[in-house]
């Protein structure tokens, strides 16, 4: 056994050597020595290999330690690291806007999934309007508790606000939040100071939260900016179910003697995508949102307010309308209560008049009955959200009949931006004429913002390049390799190569057309969905043409890199930089460089390959081989040129088009998102096509806006709509809010400073850049001419 044991010592734990066994490099690291003229070795270490190896024997004790007893051997965080590191914990928790081109988000599938169901199972079949319908303890005459709210009603004047289309990226969503929850909001307007008190209402039209209604989205991108603009009281539970809305907080006798801010909100296409789930859990049996109190117990209401004027807030559901329960609740509603002289907001969250006017369609038939026949021009003013702008129109005084006078759309709430200029020949509805009074951004400056589609599109959509460049493999999948490129080097001048070069192009295409299976396939799928992408609004003529240029664009340039990296593939071997020794030139190299400079006079080496049966240098040669793709795709290459396709084994050819796949991704990825943002460029500017998909490829969070109204003591209703151009990135910790005295039961919206953050710049801050952009007042007497009473009207 001790000869065995001397035996095992003196082979496999044999010294490494003297420093003259080893380069210069090696000897100085390890012995310390820069050079010996007489040829003698040293056998002290060197101080650094010394420190060398006591560093990593520290390391590997601090990480044992550490991981055992989850004690660090490091020392104090410094003063400078301790502050950045509280500031970072002293920022909000804030979610981006949504990636509507990402290629790997769960989300966006779980969008398309819930919107198939929704339309395949919910519409025309199960409709949760009617199940809140049956549950309705009182659904006969027009006095419904669960839907009539008249506690305001003798109040002699009201501040209200309108928001719409929230909860996306949680800086903008904040930022208007932070607006809406001040006690009062001072701006100068026209040399005109306005001191706008807090609204006592406030009015939600949909879209509550993006991309799809869930826990998540509803916590994080609703609930979250709303808590952090206005706290909920102290008692509030976040898991608290309102089974007996609603719940007033203690002291309150009655909703009437409640006198913080009321929300009520109505949901959008996005709160349908789930049947209404995620919205009746949410808002109709929770009773705070931040701290905003919601009586609210179905998905739509109607308001009583002061002087005569009413809010009718709709829910039309993914039909684009009411459905009959409710239209006979606000009908008798109308026939009953609603006075000849009242006047009435009617809420939607879709503005149907644009839509309509933009898809020439005709929506909102029951809508239409309600305001044409029953309502007979007592609908002042139209709000609706959807579009992630601000719009204003106002009738044009003639001697046909005025059901609607001004039409109003504000879904600047936290959404990304939709442009303005498409719409801007917008002029008719139901059978009156409108002028544009106001639009925000402007026309001249969406048109100009829409731009960002050509220069910005794979900044704002980089996960896109995910299905891109898979996409444009697939195209010329059947195009790899390309053998015959000589003709295109041996021109003799720019012009002979370019006319080679782009007649290959054409030779490949119609290869493609008459021999290829995957990339006819793929072209023909791309084809199909390039066409179904274009808006219904066109014929089929045009959405075909439109669709075949976009697809012919796409394959040109994928064509076009196939055909660039195929002859640069050509010219590395034709200049013998590739495919000179096989699949493994990396790793000889390896092996000649670890030879020069790292010598292994014991056979060390040798000896690890026996004991681990060759995988010692088996696996560092295949994962050399592995990481030179460059050669193997050469190499793999040449063989096809020489030999033929056959020549491979099936594993040969997944190898090669994996190499090929992986550096024609890196290549074609920016192409790819380049032609896509110019055609939507194009689109939308040019023939103000893909408004939704031009601009929800930006994510813009800027130009944020809400609408703030004020029913005066003349009973006249005085608009106001406040906006920020640029939304803060950066958020700290509000000193004024901090240092405040707070009371224990103290309700937020009592306090001076009830938002928790602010902008890190305070000149970026939401307070300070505030303005009015549209402000208008519609007379509470102001009664459009019907014509005759007794005559029908077609409207």
């Amino acid at each position: 056994m001790n000869e065995l044991k001397d035996q095992v010592c003196s082979s496999w734990f044999a010294p490494v050597g003297s420093a003259s066994d080893y380069p210069l490099l090696s000897k100085w690291v390890i012995y310390g020595e820069l050079g010996n003229d007489n040829g003698g070795s040293s056998d002290e270490i060197s101080p650094i290999y010394s420190l060398w190896a006591t560093f990593i024997g520290l390391y590997i004790a601090n990480y044992v330690v550490e991981r055992s007893t989850g004690w660090a051997l490091t020392h104090p965080l410094s003063v400078e690291e301790y502050e950045k590191m509280k500031k970072k914990q002293l920022k909000p928790e804030f979610l981006d806007m949504v990636p509507w081109y990402s290629g790997t988000s769960a989300d966006l599938f779980k969008t398309v999934f819930d919107l198939l169901v929704s339309v395949t199972v919910f519409v025309g079949r199960f409709d949760m309007r009617m199940m809140q319908a049956a549950m309705n303890k009182d659904q006969e005459g027009a006095q419904h508790g669960d839907l009539l709210y008249d506690h305001l009603s003798e109040k002699e004047d009201l501040w209200f606000d309108f928001m719409a289309d929230t909860g996306d990226g949680g800086n903008s969503s904040y930022s208007v939040a932070r607006l809406l929850a001040q006690p009062h909001i001072r701006v100068t307007r026209d040399d005109s100071v306005f001191t706008l008190p807090r609204g006592d209402v406030l009015l939600i039209g949909g879209d509550l939260a993006y991309p799809n209604p869930s826990a998540f989205t509803y916590e994080r991108r609703l609930f979250r900016p709303f808590e952090y603009a206005l706290q909920p009281p102290p008692w509030y539970k976040k898991d608290h179910v309102a089974v007996n809305k609603p719940e007033v907080p203690s002291g309150v006798p009655e909703l009437k003697q409640y006198d913080g801010p009321q929300c009520y909100i109505i949901p959008g296409n996005h709160d349908w995508f789930d049947g209404l789930n995620t919205f009746m859990r949410f808002i109709c049996h929770k009773s705070w949102l931040g701290g905003w109190f919601m009586p609210q117990k179905k998905s739509y209401f109607a308001l009583q307010l002061p002087k005569g004027w009413w809010v009718f807030g709709l829910d039309l559901a993914l039909h684009c309308d009411i459905d009959v329960y409710q239209f006979k609740f606000f009908a008798e509603l109308v026939k009953e209560q609603v006075g000849e002289r009242d006047s009435v907001i009617i809420m939607t969250h879709e503005p149907n008049w644009l839509l309509d006017w933009y898809f020439n369609n005709v929506s909102g038939k029951n809508v239409k009955h309600l305001i044409c026949d029953y309502l007979k021009g007592r609908c002042k003013l139209r709000i609706a959200g959807d579009m992630h702008h601000y719009m204003r129109h106002s009738y044009v005084p003639s001697d046909g009949p005025v059901y609607v006078q001004h039409l109003l759309v504000n879904g600047c709430g936290g959404a990304f931006l939709h442009p303005t200029h498409v719409f801007s020949n917008f002029r008719k509805f139901y059978g009156t004429t409108y002028e544009s009074k106001a639009a925000y951004p402007s026309f001249e400056d969406s048109s100009r913002i829409a731009l960002g589609n050509i220069l910005k599109f794979r900044k704002k959509n980089w996960q896109f390049d995910f299905i891109g460049g898979i996409v444009y493999f697939v195209l010329v999948f059947s195009m790899f390799p390309q053998c015959e490129l000589n003709h295109i080097l041996r021109e003799d001048s720019f012009s002979g190569h370019l006319r080679s070069f782009f007649g290959t192009v054409w030779n490949a295409f119609m290869y493609v057309l008459e021999h290829s299976y995957v990339s006819f396939a793929g072209a023909l799928l791309l084809l199909i969905v390039a066409i179904t992408f274009v808006p219904s609004k066109l014929s089929r003529k045009k959405r075909a043409m439109i669709g075949v240029l976009h697809v012919s664009a796409h394959l040109a340039a994928a064509l076009i890199l196939m055909l660039l990296l195929e002859l640069g593939v050509e010219t590395c071997i034709q200049h013998k930089l590739l495919a000179t020794s096989g699949y493994h030139t990396l790793y000889q190299w390896y092996r000649s460089v670890e030879s020069e400079h790292f010598p292994d006079p014991t056979g060390l080496r040798a000896r690890i390959e026996q004991w681990t049966f060759g995988l010692y240098p088996a696996c560092i040669k295949y994962l050399m081989s592995a990481f030179d793709i460059p050669e193997v795709m050469a190499v793999t290459r040449s063989n096809i040129c020489k030999n033929g396709m056959q020549s491979l084994s099936r594993g040969g050819a997944v190898i090669y088009y994996a190499s090929v796949f992986l550096y024609f991704w890196v290549f074609s990825t920016p192409v790819v998102s380049l032609v896509l943002g110019s055609y939507l460029y194009i689109c939308v500017n040019w023939l103000h096509l893909h408004f939704d998909e031009a601009f929800s490829s930006l994510r813009i969070a800027n130009y944020k806006a809400f609408t703030r109204f004020h029913i005066n003591h003349d009973g006249d209703l005085e608009v106001y709509t406040l906006a920020v151009d640029k939304v803060p990135k950066e958020w700290e910790l509000d000193p004024d809010w901090d240092g405040e005295l707070k009371q224990p039961q103290q309700l937020s919206h009592l306090r001076r400073f009830p938002s928790k953050w602010r902008a890190a710049s305070a000149h970026q801050d939401p307070l300070n850049t505030v303005k009015i952009i549209d402000h208008f007042v519609i007379q509470q007497t102001d009664k459009p001419d019907l014509g005759a009473s007794n005559r029908s009207v077609t409207c």
